[in-house]
């Protein structure tokens, strides 16, 4: 059904522009639309695999004719010597150009072909063993199990069984070559993957618990810094640690304060980032070179966090790795001892490895070079770390006699997901080549569909996992993935507002919770209430006030019985042109009230000054996540809302869920994930929706303006992101392209384009 009724408005969804079908929707949801014909409560249908409709609350199953729209003459009337036509009570808008696009395939061209995966050797007995306790191998699985001696590179494509390699190979050489457990280092990147691993061995024929507690595995922190507390315990106390980051952000507040530096203006936490980077990179203060005004701030606190450290006998868990490699580097009878113990090393993920990893494992490595490194180079995405794919593409040089296993059988994926996947990372220049197969086929390839804006993806999303809920699925089952924390505000929200458990990443930050975000919600606050202590707080960075002018507001409001916001226009700054325009924001506030949210956020924005002040106090530092997308995103929000007190309570009700789902994720063992791809790395999942893979957000902006400088190492990446996100599906992939985003239009994302041009092979 395509027509409804909104009171005495005729909705026909074919006449109504295109961005309005999410009000519609709304509108149905509230209960305000009726069927033409029976007039019983209807909604707007705004789902993936149908076009849009009107259904009836009661009895979906129920489809009342069309209503005939008669054609009339319009009525006309006389005014002014005029003759005008007179508005009709039933509306019928003019046809949109905008249509509704239905969703498309991405058609699978290369014909599935099922890989016999025998293993290799069958006169191996302990291969054999392995299979009887449903441990099969395919060829290269076992290659790469019984190829013990020298240094190999496993290229562990996405699901091919490195998890069972790594353990397999570790048992092999265990019970079939009698090694010494105490001589195998197992190096994983998180404590959870090094128990799951044990606990897997436990399972395996013939090995003993006494030997998996033999050997030495973890991740590189616990392993190296279980070395420095045996030769220099006093200097590595736990009780030195610096554990949280509060800890760390306190020394470089109090560096900052020789640069005049705000708390509330300049990004800390970004600087903690930089500064981790560089240590992971082995740059010490004295070897950085900024390259740009922020870097040299950076740098400057790097060089008081690392004397304070000095000072107070304190370290952070990245000196834990330094301090391990100055160690060794600097005590040549140690290292040799450590050499001599150390035989076999495993490397888990070595496509994740920084350059402190990477030079401890060169220097433990150096007598036998038994180093047995597994990844894969097209899901390396974590660069912002430290982490380079360069070691495992260069893997030869450092150890020149490395032989190679490619493991290619893909046991996660569908074929049509599979190939999709290959062919959008073949475009990739700098890479291992490689090509994933799959194990079975699917009638389901992957999916496009193409929302008006975020607010609509967000809800044709959780249309789409409801329904599939209706026919069976479980909540498990489903995981929707986005390339930063802030993209996922509007499918945050509808999750919601809907009665389907979902979790979230538990150091996930809520949106209204974001620094720009709660800066300009103070406006809005200020302007309904004029004392709102917190408030006038947050916006005095953004009016170029410190904080100390509290003390004169207080005082002023007091003395002349006025607001805090009023007070603000008596502020004395020694200069005649800055107290003018305090003068003029305070009017400027009182104004915002009268006005919709979208309008004020433009106030704000413009003639508030909000756009000038993240220039010039360096929040655009961050790559990744701007403070002038966080003011987009919270436009796009708005727009939805009529009044500012409807915005605001919004907003509180939201970061109250978000803290309440974040309590509630712990305890969920049935719940849709809702993550970064980063946090999905690893993981699968039944169904997956990627949202906003449009240009400027996947790729992501800072990608796109490098490589309009000639450098492609990010835009890489980004496509390795992409490719990791395609791979998480097992059976289901739905990939989302707004029209629009952040009230732009919007271009799909050109990892995409190779998928859409068929090829004749």
């Amino acid at each position: 059904m395509k027509t409804a009724m909104n009171h005495n408005q005729r909705i026909v969804l074919e006449q109504v522009s295109r961005e309005q079908y999410q009000r519609i929707y709304l509108q149905g949801k509230n209960g305000d639309l009726t069927c033409p014909v029976c007039l019983g409560k209807v909604r707007l249908f705004l789902g993936i695999q149908e076009q849009p409709h009107f259904y009836h609350i009661k009895s979906p199953e129920r489809a009342c004719p069309e209503p005939v729209i008669e054609e009339r003459e319009p009525i006309i009337v006389e005014r002014n010597g005029f003759r005008i036509p007179q508005g009709r009570t039933i509306i019928e808008t003019t046809k949109s150009t905008g249509l509704f696009q239905p969703a498309k395939r991405i058609e699978c061209t290369i014909p599935f072909n099922k890989t016999n995966n025998a293993f290799l050797l069958k006169n191996d007995s302990y291969l054999l063993q392995l299979a009887s306790n449903g441990v099969v191998l395919d060829d290269n699985q076992a290659a790469a199990v019984i190829e013990t001696e020298g240094s190999l590179l496993v290229l562990a494509g996405a699901g091919s069984g490195k998890t069972r390699v790594l353990t397999a190979r570790t048992a092999y050489m265990l019970y079939v070559k009698n090694i010494d457990p105490r001589t195998i280092m197992l190096v994983t990147f998180t404590s959870k993957a090094a128990g799951e691993m044990k606990n897997r061995l436990l399972s395996y024929p013939g090995i003993r618990k006494d030997q998996i507690n033999q050997l030495v595995t973890g991740t590189f922190h616990s392993i190296f810094y279980r070395i420095l507390m045996f030769h220099e315990g006093s200097n590595w106390s736990s009780e030195r640690l610096l554990k949280k980051d509060w800890q760390r952000d306190k020394i470089l507040k109090e560096a900052g304060k020789e640069l005049d530096l705000s708390e509330k203006e300049f990004a800390y936490d970004l600087a903690l980032q930089q500064i981790g980077f560089w240590k992971n990179s082995l740059l010490f203060p004295q070897n950085v070179k900024p390259t740009s005004d922020w870097e040299e701030k950076v740098a400057f606190l790097y060089k008081k966090y690392e004397e304070y450290k000095a000072k107070e006998g304190l370290f952070d868990f990245d000196d834990m790795l330094i301090g391990c490699y100055q160690l060794l580097s600097s005590t040549p009878a140690l290292l040799e001892l450590y050499q001599n113990r150390f035989h076999y090393f495993l490397i888990d993920e070595f496509q994740d490895i920084n350059k402190v990893q990477y030079e401890l494992i060169k220097l433990l490595s150096g007598k036998h070079k038994n180093v047995c490194a597994v990844g894969d180079d097209d899901q390396s995405i974590y660069s912002f770390r430290g982490s380079d794919p360069s070691y495992l593409l260069d893997f030869e040089k450092d150890f020149p006699y490395a032989k190679m296993v490619t493991l290619e059988q893909n046991y996660r994926s569908s074929h049509e997901i599979i190939s999709a996947a290959n062919e959008m990372i073949s475009k990739n220049k700098i890479r291992r080549i490689k090509k994933m197969k799959a194990q079975f086929e699917s009638a389901t390839p992957p999916l496009l569909f193409f929302p008006f804006d975020e607010e609509e993806e967000a809800t044709m999303i959780v249309t789409d996992i409801q329904e599939k809920i209706l026919q069976g699925a479980t909540p498990s089952d489903f995981a929707i993935l986005f390339r930063t924390n802030a993209g996922s505000r509007a499918v945050f929200e509808r999750l919601a507002s809907s009665n389907l458990p979902f979790k979230i990443d538990l150091d996930s930050e809520a949106f209204y919770g974001r620094r720009i975000v709660k800066s300009v919600l103070s406006f809005l606050k200020l302007s309904l209430n004029e004392d709102e202590h917190q408030a006038i707080s947050d916006i005095l960075p953004i009016l170029f006030l410190k904080q100390t002018v509290i003390k004169d507001l207080k005082a002023e409001s007091i003395l002349n019985d006025c607001t805090y916001l009023e007070a603000l226009s008596h502020v004395k700054t020694k200069h005649s042109f800055q107290e003018k325009k305090l003068k003029q924001a305070v009017q400027l506030i009182r104004s915002l009230k009268f006005t919709s949210p979208l309008k004020s956020i433009e106030i704000i924005e413009k003639e508030l000054g909000f756009l000038d002040f993240l220039k010039k106090r360096g929040n655009e530092s961050n790559k990744q996540e701007k403070g002038s997308d966080d003011l987009k995103d919270l436009k796009v929000a708005a727009k939805s809302f009529d009044n500012i007190q409807a915005l605001l309570s919004h907003a509180e009700h939201m970061s109250a869920m978000n803290k309440e789902i974040k309590n509630l994720s712990k305890h969920f063992t049935e719940a849709i994930s809702l993550s970064t791809i980063h946090r999905a790395k690893g993981l699968e999942y039944k169904n997956v929706y990627i949202i906003g893979s449009v240009d400027g957000s996947l790729p992501h902006d800072y990608a796109l303006d490098s490589s309009r400088n000639g450098d492609f190492t990010a835009l890489e990446e980004e496509r390795r992101l992409f490719y990791v996100a395609m791979t998480r599906a097992k059976q289901w992939l739905h990939i989302s392209v707004p029209q629009n985003r952040r009230g732009k239009k919007a271009h799909p994302t050109r990892f995409i384009t190779p998928l859409l041009k068929k090829k004749k092979r």
